[in-house]
């Protein structure tokens, strides 16, 4: 092919529908795929369908199944519906009443299932006028015998239509066209047909289809009768005269070759192979001799899908495939008819092909068999299986859209890309016993309990050599690792180790081959160490005996990348398999799909290195490769969808990851069974999706249909129920209700209690649910309760160092936080770290989350050089195992944030949330949810700043993407309204705080129960307001309500507690009633002195605001003592220009001046000002503060010069920012000419007091 070439498969195919049998429920129909027989299903609905009490009832079915092997009744039309919607791609004849199809057929006539609708009736002038609006309706019938012989024909239509075909579509630069590479169904069916073709079957292979079909048929007459013919004649007819006779013979080999189900296709084999053993008999005797210059033209009649149709007309000089045997006619006329009655459908396009063949070409078995058929017809030609045809023009016939002719020619070109696979895939299916080939042929196509019984079959049979029982064991083996049953797994590859070792040199690539999968067991397990060890012998074998760029080389380090992937040793990982992906680009077909695997396992391990953008790339290739190579329910697929949805999941695109989601659900529904591990997961995927994107009724509707699966299939106590019931309470915790997700996690505890040991697992898992429920309604007692017991189950199952313990410490440690015991949370952090350090590598990514837990902790008593040294250690570990743009970079830049933010160092505070917000930005959309987090972050850093306007451009892009991705009631609209309300407090802007803090009270108090702390949070920021503008009564009021909530939900001496008391305390002392103001700090400084280290910045602010109080009521030595002691804390955690050091000696300085110690004053004073000097522009107001304060002592003290000196800056620094006519100007101009009259310089004194005055006369008017 050349490298310009582009080609895309599309085959068309249908799914196949469930047979049920007759009057039985649902449930069972739908259970009877194994039945199905037809490539279509019957329905027959009518309210007065009674066979059992009804013998006209009983008769009309009885005459139906003369022509159809199985007839669906239903009396009940919201149970037919569900039943059509639930096959998809099936199609369905439908016989129903006048009545019920008046109101049904407008629900279902657009299912693409749906093909033919015939209304039965008594009146049929009655529904003739609503019946002409739908296309679908063939007919109004009186007569049963009418129907039956028009559903004839439609199953003769539906047959025709119906044959499996693969389309290649070529698209190239140049006039030269070529083949590419045809999709999996041709190269595995033609492998099947190899396979079939080399078994002598047997008499008792066609006894065994019988006994089949007389179980299948065990409710129908007239099909037992043909079962019994087939017995007593099959050898007395030609197998073509079989094929065009009128049983279920040609149904059921029709309908095996189109789904490719492997018990169907094995229980029909012998007929295949006579079938096409005398086509290519009657070929050899019709064309001997014959040349290209003897060429013929055949034709043939059929439907295409409007989808298919168009894939046909984009392939124009590609190729097309009939994967199944068809019928062809030298009779123009009777294939047209067959078209046209195909386009009568809504649904197809109808197609007449015009088929030029070349005798001469040997690689296709055709023959005319007019003289063998059952119904003589003339000049009918039929073709093997697999006849590939050059598409060449496509007409419109007559102008009609919906008729075209399609020239097709013979061809017996094939593909070198597609030759190749081919090759491999004999080679990796080959064996010396036929029916072993064929069980490897169907572990391909993951039908594993197929695969399982053939290779059962051989070992009772008890005719293999030890080699071949060594092979099928090991063939055993793979089975029962791919059902995920491991324990069978590695004993039945033991068992082939054993023998192989016995019948082979040690060093034979066999032996390697069992260590290999020995090894991938273990891997699966959890037991790395013994993967690693298995895998190491397995490759030292390969090294030893196999070329360099050997495939099973590629194999031996692709496994081994994959134990180093889950022990998290990532560059170890990605070598490995690098080298298995160079070798196998080296040695293997482009889409070959070992390729697809080398793919997807380093897009395994950049997922977990956070590296999103090549995790994507990667499974995106393995991706296409499994779409051009494997069928398109294979469960490859799905694992890179499944992939796929992962990333998009973690990258927060919530609609791609629902998107690939529900194609891994789409491909589970049609290749396992409904109660099957993986479909449940899918459920479970596709509801965890709608769970992060706040949709949590479909969420629930997916938990939900979980949930049904295990309550039909399981008994009522089964754990598995409690695992449903566990995932639907958590949606329902999620969604902030609570009694529900408390009683659906109780129901699951109930339920692993009565059967379960004590001390089992599931157990933990339940109490570790119920926990979080009480976490999140602040009921941290009982979730505290509830963990401990999730931890004394993992301190009696595992040993002391196990890492599972860490979770149960994690979580203790987690609430102590919550409850503001520090000390306690601490030590559960650091038991945490021990055994990390005990068992993991010093590089895991799991002690950096715990150095990253200690360092919160340290934070929050403020040991900000403890807490900065842990996320330290945190990051540095982050930055050497993942990716630069991994999303946990950024919050460890986030906790590093914080800390400097608490420290005052609003540098490095802003400096390390812009990282934590580029990372995001690169790998996150624009609008997801955590970019919002950031922009709150660098919003709350530089309101710190005074830099009020980028302060408010932050929160608002914050409340923004809120506002476009969360419900209008959502909690987190109302954290961005409390951040916009904290900046408007900072600008002295009341109204708009007011206005933004009350919006996020109306949201806490819809959404959050009353007494959650976050309705705490939001009644004191509303408070604060009514505070800073003097409305002291609805403060105390509002702070007062917080602290009801805080006492009810925290312990005594949680800081919260400290909180709501301070600010109680703080209206008390602006409304003047100084001692309640002192009780309430008092209580603040007794909490604090309870959870906080003496040096503790919490512990200064205490004794800042008693000061203040005692500075009030005159009290100055209990002032200027509780001022000092605030002075040598932040001394020891500040750095030495910190602006609240100069807050400090701001206090001790107006202490000293109402004492009258100017001397002092003065020294305090300077301090705050070489401070504000250091720090501040020339021009701040809090400049002017510190001019002005020194400028009063200087005064009081008669040196007269230095205070004009500090009052002119004053009146500099207030003239560059104020307007001229502002207050605090004519207080500047007062100040001056004090001093100037207590200097005796009246005329300058006169000067300022007019200037005074004339801005005080305009601020009256």
């Amino acid at each position: 092919m050349n490298k310009e070439e582009k080609s895309t498969i599309i085959t068309t195919t249908t799914a196949t529908a469930v047979m049920p049998s007759e009057h039985t429920s649902i449930r069972q129909r739908r259970s009877l795929n194994a039945c199905m027989v037809q490539n279509f299903l019957l329905v027959w609905l009518d309210s007065s369908i009674d066979p059992e009490n009804n013998n006209d009832c009983k008769n009309t079915i009885s005459k139906l199944k003369e022509v159809v092997s199985s007839v669906n009744t239903f009396t009940d039309a919201d149970e037919c519906i569900d039943f059509i919607n639930d096959l998809k791609q099936d199609r369905v004849f439908m016989i129903v009443s006048g009545t019920l199809g008046q109101t049904t057929i407008p629900i279902i006539h657009e299912m693409l299932q749906l093909s033919t609708v015939f209304i039965f009736c008594a009146n049929p002038v009655r529904h003739e006028e609503w019946a002409k609006k739908w296309p679908k309706i063939k007919g109004i019938f009186t007569d049963i015998a009418l129907i039956c012989k028009a559903l004839q024909q439609a199953a003769q239509e539906c047959d025709q239509n119906m044959i499996l075909i693969s389309f290649i579509t070529t698209s190239s630069e140049s006039s030269k066209q070529s083949l590419d590479q045809l999709d999996s169904s041709f190269m595995y069916t033609q492998i099947m047909k190899e396979i079939l073709l080399t078994i002598n079957f047997q008499q008792h292979h066609i006894d065994e289809f019988l006994t089949y079909c007389r179980d299948v048929f065990a409710n129908n007459p007239n099909e037992l009768y043909h079962v019994n013919e087939l017995q007593q004649e099959y050898h007395k007819h030609l197998p073509i005269w079989w094929y065009t006779y009128d049983c279920f013979l040609h149904w059921m080999l029709n309908r095996s070759l189109r789904t490719m189900e492997a018990r169907s296709i094995i229980r029909i084999g012998f007929f295949i192979r006579d079938l096409h053993d005398h086509i290519a008999k009657l070929h050899a005797q019709q064309f001997a001799g014959k040349s290209t210059s003897n060429s013929f033209i055949v034709y043939r009649g059929q439907g295409l899908s409007k989808a298919d149709f168009d894939q046909l007309i984009k392939s124009e000089g590609g190729l097309l495939s009939f994967n199944s045997f068809i019928s062809t006619t030298m009779n123009l006329q009777v294939s047209l008819e067959f078209a046209r009655k195909a386009m009568e459908s809504s649904d197809l396009i109808g197609i007449l092909f015009v088929m030029k063949i070349d005798p001469s070409i040997a690689s296709t078995s055709f023959a005319d068999i007019c003289d063998v058929s059952y119904c003589k017809q003339e000049a009918e030609m039929l073709f093997s299986m697999h006849s590939i045809f050059r598409v060449g023009s496509a007409e419109q016939m007559n102008e009609n859209s919906r008729l075209w002719q399609v020239n097709l020619t013979l061809s017996n070109e094939n593909d070198p890309d597609l030759h190749v696979l081919t090759e491999y895939t004999r080679d990796e299916t080959k064996a010396s016993i036929p029916w072993l080939r064929l069980a490897k042929l169907m572990i391909k196509l993951a039908q594993y309990t197929e695969a399982e019984d053939l290779c059962k079959t051989l070992l009772t049979q008890g005719k293999c050599h030890d080699y071949d029982i060594g092979n099928i064991f090991y063939q055993l083996g793979v089975i029962k690792f791919h059902l995920k049953n491991y324990a069978e797994a590695l004993k039945f590859f033991e068992k082939s180790l054993q023998i192989r070792q016995k019948q082979l040199s040690s060093q034979h690539p066999d032996v390697a081959d069992c260590y290999n999968d020995i090894a991938i067991v273990h891997d699966s397990i959890g037991d790395y160490s013994k993967a690693l060890s298995s895998h190491q012998k397995a490759q030292e074998i390969y090294q030893t005996t196999l070329y360099l760029n050997h495939p099973q080389l590629a194999t031996s380090y692709h496994n081994i990348g994959v134990v180093y992937n889950h022990m998290d040793n990532y560059s170890n990982a990605l070598s490995s398999h690098q080298k298995a992906l160079k070798i196998r680009q080296a040695t293997l077909p482009s889409n070959h799909p070992q390729l697809a695997t080398s793919y997807s396992s380093l897009g395994s391990v950049y997922d977990k290195m956070g590296d999103y953008s090549n995790a994507l790339s990667c499974h995106q290739k393995a991706l296409a490769i499994r779409q051009k190579v494997l069928p398109s329910n294979h469960p490859s697929l799905a694992v890179s969808y499944n992939d796929i949805a992962s990333l998009y999941y973690k990258m927060g695109d919530y609609t791609n990851a629902l998107s690939h989601h529900q194609k891994t659900l789409e491909i589970n529904q049609k290749s396992l069974p409904s109660s099957h591990f993986d479909l449940i997961a899918s459920y479970n995927n596709i509801a965890s999706v709608y769970d992060k994107m706040g949709d949590y009724p479909n969420a629930l509707s997916f938990h939900q249909k979980t949930l049904e699966i295990h309550q039909k299939v399981l008994p009522s106590n089964h754990p598995q129920l409690g695992t449903s019931y566990n995932t639907i309470g958590s949606v329902y915790n999620n969604m902030g209700e609570y009694m529900n997700a408390l009683s659906y996690h109780q129901k699951a505890l109930e339920i692993y209690q009565k059967t379960l040991p004590s001390n089992h697992p599931e157990l933990i898992t339940s109490y570790n649910h119920i926990g979080l429920v009480y976490n999140n309604v602040c009921d941290y007692h009982a979730a505290l309760s509830y963990y401990q017991k999730s931890l004394e189950i993992n301190e009696k199952i595992l040993p002391l160092q196990h890492p599972d313990l860490t979770n149960s410490y994690n979580t203790i440690g987690s609430v102590y936080e919550k409850i503001g015991f520090y000390l306690n949370a601490l030590s559960s952090y650091q038991k945490v770290l021990q055994i990390q350090q005990t068992t993991l590598p010093a590089n895991n990514s799991e002690l950096a989350t715990s150095y990253s837990n200690i360092g919160s902790v340290y934070n929050k008593i403020g040991n900000y050089s403890d807490a900065l040294s842990y996320h330290q250690k945190a990051l540095e570990i982050y930055k050497k195992t993942l990716d630069s743009n991994h999303p946990t970079l950024s919050t460890s830049y986030n906790h590093l944030g914080w800390v400097y933010f608490n420290m005052g160092d609003y540098s490095n505070a802003l400096s390390s949330y812009q990282n934590a917000f580029e990372i995001r930005q690169r790998t996150l959309p624009s609008d997801h949810p955590e970019l919002a987090t950031s922009y709150n972050y660098i919003g709350s850093v530089y309101n710190k700043m005074h830099d009020y306007a980028n302060a408010l451009s932050y929160h608002e892009k914050a409340l923004e993407i809120h506002q476009k991705t969360l419900p209008s009631n959502d909690r987190c609209l109302a954290t961005s309204y409390s951040y916009i309300g904290w900046v408007y407090i900072s600008m002295s802007d009341y109204s708009n705080a007011l206005s933004s803090y009350q919006k996020a009270l109306e949201l806490r108090e819809k959404d959050l129960s009353s007494n959650h702390p976050q309705l705490a949070t939001s009644y004191n920021n509303v408070g604060s307001v009514y505070n800073k503008t003097g409305d002291y009564a609805n403060a105390l009021s509002y702070y007062q309500k917080a602290l009801e909530i805080n006492q009810k939900c925290f312990s005594s001496n949680h800081f919260r507690l400290s909180s709501s008391y301070k600010n109680v305390g703080s209206v008390y002392e602006s409304m003047g009633d100084y001692l309640n103001a002192l009780s309430s700090y008092q209580k603040v400084l007794e909490i604090h002195q309870t959870i906080f280290p003496p040096d503790h910045p919490q512990l200064a602010i205490s004794y800042d605001n008693l000061g203040s109080v005692y500075n009030k009521m005159n009290d100055y030595s209990n002032a200027v003592s509780l001022y000092q002691k605030v002075l040598e804390i932040r001394q020891n955690t500040l750095p030495s220009n910190h602006s609240q050091l100069a807050n400090s000696y701001n206090n001790i300085g107006s202490v000293y001046n109402n004492m009258g110690d100017y001397s002092n004053a003065i020294s305090s004073y300077q301090k705050v000002l070489e401070i504000c000097e250091a720090t501040l522009p020339s021009n701040h107001p809090h400049l002017a503060t510190s001019y002005s304060s020194l400028g009063s002592v200087y005064d009081k003290m008669n040196d007269y010069l230095n205070a004009l000196s500090c009052y002119e800056k004053v009146l500099k620094i207030k003239r560059s920012f104020l307007p001229s006519n502002h207050p605090d100007l004519a207080t500047c101009y007062k100040n001056i000419g004090s001093v100037y009259t207590h200097m005796g310089d009246f005329a300058n004194a006169f000067s300022f007091y007019l200037c005074s005055e004339i801005i005080s006369q305009h601020s009256v008017h």
